[in-house]
């Protein structure tokens, strides 16, 4: 799944390009499920201008998107000794992107797990998602522990569906912040409290929240910073330069803070832990990932168009490489 200029989904569409193989130290992965996110949705179009910055001023370097993955291990290279062909594995692929496609290569020691015994493709691409974003903003960034009061404004999405879990799974009282629709699934997966934003104004709750999460980037620390403690943490996965400017000024000035960080970018040795972990809550019945709707390779378009509307719950899944062993 290619795009060659930036623009709206119909940029998207499916070439043939050469089949990568392994090299020393490396795995070739037959690729069975991605996801497509808001923010292979944001590359897509350039914007905001800051992602052009890093991927490409008039056209985009990188044509294959999609940065997680979860599949087969078809073969190896040499000096390999964590996997073995027939492995099913979840990966995060980074900054280099590639996941859209039918197979990709990665380094042993990227950032590479077992998927759970019992998971479905989508189910592990899911893994390798939501909850990746989510868990270093909440414990690395929020510092969230037991006790504290959490809300995560977006909690419907595939980060914040993850971020109510993995709130409570870190001991957290947490509130949910959705529609009218999604009041029932944020207390299904574990919300202590849920707002509807279309009725309630949480902001009105001045003084209440260690960690206000905006995992949608819908609103901003000046709209959402007189819901916060003394010592509280707005949290935003969007990288606006309104983000940008509210963590200089608060890093320096006042007691509360405004964060956004690059979760996508840390090492793959930061990376591959929380995935081991996540595989682990999931086995134990902590974190069930959210799906929405699976499309096929063929309709990618039609899928980036979908996470355009803003309106999915969960994740949104591309089927990549066919029906396979877990499927």
């Amino acid at each position: 799944v290619t795009y060659h200029r930036y623009g709206a989904p119909d940029v998207v569409g499916i070439e043939d390009v050469p089949t990568p193989s392994p090299a020393e130290g490396e795995i070739f992965i037959r690729i069975h499920a991605g996801v497509v996110t808001p923010a292979d949705g944001a590359a897509r179009k350039g914007e905001p201008f800051l992602i052009r910055l890093m991927g490409g001023i008039r056209r985009p370097k990188q044509p294959i998107l999609g940065s997680v993955i979860a599949g087969e291990v078809a073969a190896v290279g040499g000096g390999v000794t964590r996997f073995r062909v027939g492995d099913r594995v979840m990966a995060a692929t980074g900054d280099t992107y590639g996941g859209h496609a039918e197979y990709v290569v990665l380094a042993e020691d990227a950032a590479v797990e077992h998927m759970p015994g019992d998971a479905t493709w989508e189910q592990g691409v899911a893994l390798a998602e939501g909850p990746a974003t989510a868990m270093p903003f909440l414990r690395d960034h929020g510092h969230v522990r037991p006790g504290m009061h959490v809300l995560i404004n977006g909690g419907s999405g595939s980060v914040g569906s993850a971020a109510i879990q993995l709130a409570k799974h870190l001991g957290a009282e947490v509130t949910g912040v959705a529609s009218t629709s999604n009041q029932a699934l944020m207390r299904q997966l574990g919300a202590d409290h849920v707002v509807d934003y279309k009725q309630t104004d949480f902001t009105a709750a001045r003084d209440r929240y260690d960690v206000v999460f905006d995992v949608a980037g819908v609103s901003s620390f000046g709209s959402d910073k007189g819901a916060l403690r003394d010592g509280g943490v707005y949290l935003d996965t969007y990288p606006s330069l309104n983000t940008v400017w509210h963590q200089m000024i608060t890093s320096r000035l006042g007691s509360k803070k405004a964060v956004f960080a690059a979760t996508g970018l840390r090492k793959p040795e930061q990376k591959r832990p929380d995935l081991a972990l996540f595989r682990e809550l999931f086995e134990s019945g902590q974190l069930t990932p959210v799906i929405d709707r699976t499309f096929p390779m063929e309709q990618a378009a039609q899928a980036h168009a979908y996470v355009d509307t803003g309106h999915k719950t969960g994740n949104v899944v591309l089927r990549l490489a066919g029906e396979g062993s877990g499927a």
